[in-house]
């Protein structure tokens, strides 16, 4: 390869940019992490289901990682944001925020996704810390407590099923028509799954901490933690820009190696799929990084 020309920049330098930036310093690539410093999960106050860091917060997880990924002297690691990305002759180019560009031969975006959050005031101060997404993730510490469900239709019957794993103080909020069947109406009384219809007017907490629900009829809900299902955008527009495609549900379409439609270019973490955890972020960017240096030996041999 070329001495001039990287062999991957990595947009987006949290678990899964850094896990395949590690993979790719082990094999002695030349890598640059490119990361604005905005991961999506900044208000979360732990994480869990990590093996060795069950427990620990997002930003000491991510610390460490940076400071033992640096340790690469071929990796290394830019605060800044990309805003172009085009395909060049010998790979690709990229531009940034404060005007640098850069080429590579390869790929890969570890850009997440961006939650659209619901316009009711307080919801997204807890988003992160009792408002949650996964129960995998959170579900432990807030089992056995009063919980709700913001969400309706299949989706809420699906999520209340999960939930009533961790606690039988379940109830599903679905801020208007509740979208149920008479079949999965009966379903959830038959587990004592209550639902609450009324639009929601306002979430009370105390520095993110759910303490209630208001409705716009007056009444109001007690609860600990709160789960939903948010619609997304992709964090980036850049691999949509370059060709690549997504699924039904918005993600980008990969396959077991994290390679996306375009060849040459790779994607791992929350933008490839609705497993939103750090373990499978690092997973997937372990993946791509040895995909990625698989692809440039077959291409040098």
């Amino acid at each position: 390869m070329s001495d001039n020309i990287l062999d991957v920049i990595i947009i987006g330098g949290s678990y899964a940019g850094l896990s395949a930036a590690m993979t790719l310093g082990r094999a002695g690539r030349q890598a640059l992490v490119i990361d604005s410093g905005l991961p999506c999960n900044r208000q979360t106050p732990h994480s869990h289901n990590f093996l060795t860091q069950d427990g620990s917060t997002p930003a000491a997880i991510a610390a460490l990682a940076k400071e033992q990924v640096l340790r690469y002297p071929t990796i290394r690691l830019l605060s800044d944001t990309v805003t172009g990305a085009s395909r060049q002759a010998a790979g690709f180019s990229i531009t940034t925020a404060s005007g640098q560009s850069h080429t590579a031969h390869k790929l890969l975006f570890t850009t997440g996704i961006r939650d659209t959050m619901p316009p009711i005031p307080g919801f997204a101060d807890c988003w992160g810390i009792s408002v949650l997404h996964c129960p995998y993730c959170h579900g432990y510490e807030v089992k056995q407590q009063p919980t709700g469900i913001l969400a309706s239709g299949d989706t809420a019957f699906e999520f209340a099923k999960l939930i009533l794993n961790w606690t039988p103080d379940l109830t599903v909020y679905t801020n208007g028509p509740t979208g149920f069947t008479h079949e999965q109406q009966a379903r959830l009384a038959q587990h004592q799954i209550r639902v609450i219809s009324s639009p929601v007017a306002h979430f009370t907490h105390h520095n993110g901490y759910i303490q209630s629900i208001t409705f716009e009829d007056g009444s109001t809900a007690f609860l600990k933690a709160l789960y939903a299902r948010l619609p997304f955008t992709q964090h980036s527009p850049l691999p949509a820009s370059l060709g690549c495609d997504f699924n039904e549900m918005g993600f980008i379409t990969v396959d077991v190696l994290q390679q996306t439609t375009v060849p040459g270019i790779y994607a791992a973490g929350d933008n490839t799929t609705p497993f939103r955890a750090v373990s499978g972020a690092v997973a997937g960017g372990s993946m791509a990084g040895a995909a990625i240096n698989k692809a440039l030996i077959e291409e040098q041999f």
